[in-house]
């Protein structure tokens, strides 16, 4: 975990941590890293509250119709609607009445709450996002077809009327809803300190987290300035797809881990802030560039560029905004490659086709300049 001088990889970094569940691990991973942690988490410590009366009624709405196709969206409601179910005397005859149907699952915390109960799931995404589940209906003729979508922490009314407009008919169970932070100050905190940039990254943990972080920035006037934050100077760092969504809806580009895990997510804010500190940080044409080596981190993907194309990219940041003659382009291109000014040319094209075509601009008979403000 430490570097060979001894120091920590995360020394001298700040971090603020929206979690309300797992805080204290995740808190210890990144204090053990050498971070600072602000912690504001913006949902209730206990988040999930049950309606029972109206979960009652939802699922005996359920049971009073044949079930086409089921969707399962978290473990935790799963386990929550079968647990009330068990207490009201009527599980089993729940589980029998789903297991006809056609079981769709969102990810692998509701194939597991399935699997235990002794269902089994049809198909699942590899990706986790429940927009995925809807491309996979979305070819399909629902006219006359009963579905039943378990609801998570928000609402999916949106999300049933696309399916009604499929011609299906819908029925969504809620669970419980998400209930709002116990402490609305620290959370207010957290957003400024995000707005104000005082921060080297932000981590979610869930998508109703990450969409009432901003719902927050947003009431407080400060959303437009989170975004930008994000898109430039603080990392928001997401344990997995299904969390990232809710933020790249607004634009903001997101670290996230191979695997959907805490740990894993914690480790790559341990690998990423540490470069993005050591590296050069543009905001060009709208977007975070990161110069580092032969990489370069655009809005947070890291794309590695032949040597043509990084010296290119290096030699018009080093002033950025100021045109950079094709002669001085000429004598930055690698040995070999320096024949004339169509190699210059020809390494630009090449550098745009990566990294997209509005980031450098032509300045016609002088060069090439970084589009930036």
């Amino acid at each position: 975990m430490s570097t060979e001088h001894g120091v920590l990889p995360l020394t001298g970094c700040r971090v603020g941590v929206t979690a309300a569940r797992k805080a204290e691990e995740q808190n210890a991973l990144l204090a053990r890293r050498g971070a600072s942690v602000e912690w504001a988490p913006v949902l209730s410590v206990e988040p999930s509250k049950v309606d029972e009366e109206g979960l009652r009624r939802a699922t005996e709405a359920v049971l009073a119709q044949d079930v086409d196709i089921f969707i399962a969206t978290t473990g935790i409601g799963l386990r929550s609607w079968f647990r009330a179910a068990e207490q009201w005397g009527i599980l089993d005859r729940l589980i029998g009445h789903l297991g006809g149907a056609e079981i769709l699952a969102r990810g692998p915390k509701s194939v597991g709450a399935l699997r235990r109960a002794g269902l089994r799931e049809l198909w699942s995404p590899e990706s986790e996002c429940f927009e995925d589940v809807l491309a996979h209906l979305r070819g399909r003729s629902l006219r006359g077809v009963r579905i039943v979508v378990q609801e998570h922490g928000q609402s999916l009314s949106t999300v049933a009327n696309v399916l009604r407009r499929q011609g299906a008919e819908v029925e969504v169970v809620t669970v419980y809803r998400v209930e709002g932070p116990e402490d609305p100050g620290r959370v207010f905190g957290l957003v400024d300190l995000t707005a104000e940039r005082k921060l080297d990254a932000v981590t979610f943990t869930s998508a109703p987290a990450a969409a009432s972080f901003l719902e927050t920035a947003a009431a407080m006037g400060r959303r437009d300035e989170v975004v930008a934050a994000f898109q430039a100077d603080v990392i928001a760092t997401c344990v997995g797809p299904v969390t990232a969504a809710a933020l790249e809806l607004w634009g903001v580009p997101t670290l996230q881990p191979d695997r959907s895990r805490l740990a894993a997510m914690v480790r790559a804010l341990e690998l990423e802030l540490p470069l993005r500190r050591s590296g050069q940080s543009l905001v060009v044409a709208g977007s975070s560039l990161l110069l580092h080596g032969d990489v370069v981190h655009l809005d947070g993907v890291a794309i590695h560029l032949a040597s043509a194309q990084h010296a290119v990219l290096a030699a018009l940041a080093v002033n950025p905004g100021h045109v950079v003659s094709r002669r001085d382009l000429l004598g930055v291109l690698p040995s070999g490659q320096a024949a004339s000014e169509h190699a210059v040319e020809m390494a630009v094209a090449r550098l745009r086709a990566v990294i997209g075509t509005k980031l450098i601009q032509t300045v016609v008979k002088r060069g090439y300049r970084l589009a930036v403000a």
